[in-house]
């Protein structure tokens, strides 16, 4: 492998100084045009390429973004990802993907690990784990330190930034009335996520729709679990009322889970029990039927906070307020409902 040449050995062999040859590869006005193409052409021929390290201690910038996930196996998450990849390629940034598996603990060592100068900002995801214990220190303290932080879909009042979320309670209130719209009457709810706030916000909206428009609301109709432990139990036992003809899912999972235990039962979907769920994820287009689901934009959560991250690096000087930038979501119509009631 051949040695990378240096501005140093440049300037050496064109008989200039290392300041000039340093200007002329940025093409400043200070230098003529004539230096520059000279030192251009020679710099080009010889393969030069900058020091990025070099680059980043002296202009105190690294142009590399953290990025904090807490579910590689999640399909959502998958997408948020994507939209951070392609935003941050965009603006010239690169990235250090780190996954917490939704532990406080990792969350803990990647952001001691990252925040010694490696990165120059953050993107993250909490973890279930530092939602439960309700410690959000560490990342309290990387205001103190001047590095900036976004967070997203999952997020604590707790902690001042800027913050990339979707109305889960409006979101949640839509689906249901969805299902109302399709002249169900007694719809249920089943959630894996009750856990997080996110988890709870749906359930909210959930409640709320029944109760303005005078439906059926009873707590059994309601299965709220903090993971997918017992998922399918929950289920059949929610099911064993044949009078259920619409439910909500939080996740995909549950969706899945539903859709089998009612084919097991003999019941329909979409005829006897229509089905809708959320994320709209690999799963709901794959299962049979296709899910109507409640979309929330994974890619586009993912390029508004690495956007307003970047806007809050390059302006450092200027200390904006902190913002909440809501995502609006939508009903992606599939096979799992029936088709809208036309009233008189």
């Amino acid at each position: 492998m051949n040695k990378r040449i240096t501005i140093k050995e440049i300037a050496k062999v064109l008989g200039v100084s290392v300041s000039t040859v340093s200007k002329a590869l940025h093409d400043s006005y200070e230098i003529s045009t004539e230096t520059k193409k000279r030192v251009q052409e020679y710099a080009k021929a010889q393969n030069y390429k900058p020091n990025s390290l070099a680059l980043s201690l002296q202009n105190k910038r690294t142009k590399t973004i953290g990025v904090l996930v807490p579910n590689i196996l999640n399909t959502f998450f998958a997408r948020v990802l994507n939209g951070i990849e392609c935003e941050a390629t965009k603006h010239g940034y690169k990235l250090i993907t780190c996954f917490t598996n939704e532990s406080y603990q990792k969350e803990v060592d990647t952001i001691e690990m990252l925040a010694n100068g490696t990165i120059d900002g953050f993107l993250a995801c909490l973890s279930q784990e530092t939602l439960k214990m309700e410690k959000f220190d560490h990342f309290q303290e990387l205001e103190g330190q001047d590095i900036p932080l976004v967070l997203y879909d999952r997020v604590s009042s707790k902690i001042n930034c800027d913050k990339v979320v979707i109305d889960n309670v409006k979101s949640a209130y839509k689906a249901t009335k969805y299902l109302m719209n399709l002249n169900c009457k007694n719809i249920a709810f089943i959630s894996t996520i009750h856990g997080l706030n996110v988890g709870k916000f749906r359930a909210k909206g959930y409640k709320k729709v029944l109760k303005k428009y005078n439906q059926n609301f009873s707590k059994k109709n309601m299965v709220k679990l903090e993971s997918k432990e017992n998922l399918r139990k929950n289920i059949e036992k929610l099911l064993k009322d044949d009078t259920i003809d619409g439910i909500f899912t939080v996740d995909e999972t549950s969706a899945a889970t539903a859709i089998q235990v009612l084919n097991e039962l003999g019941r329909k979907v979409p005829e006897d029990v229509s089905l809708i769920g959320f994320t709209n994820g690999i799963l709901s287009k794959h299962i049979s039927p296709p899910l109507t689901t409640v979309n929330q934009f994974g890619e586009k959560i993912g390029e508004n906070a690495t956007r307003m991250l970047i806007e809050r690096l390059e302006n450092k000087g200027e200390a904006a307020p902190y913002s909440v930038n809501l995502i609006r979501t939508e009903i992606i119509e599939r096979k799992s409902t029936r088709r809208y009631v036309v009233k008189a």
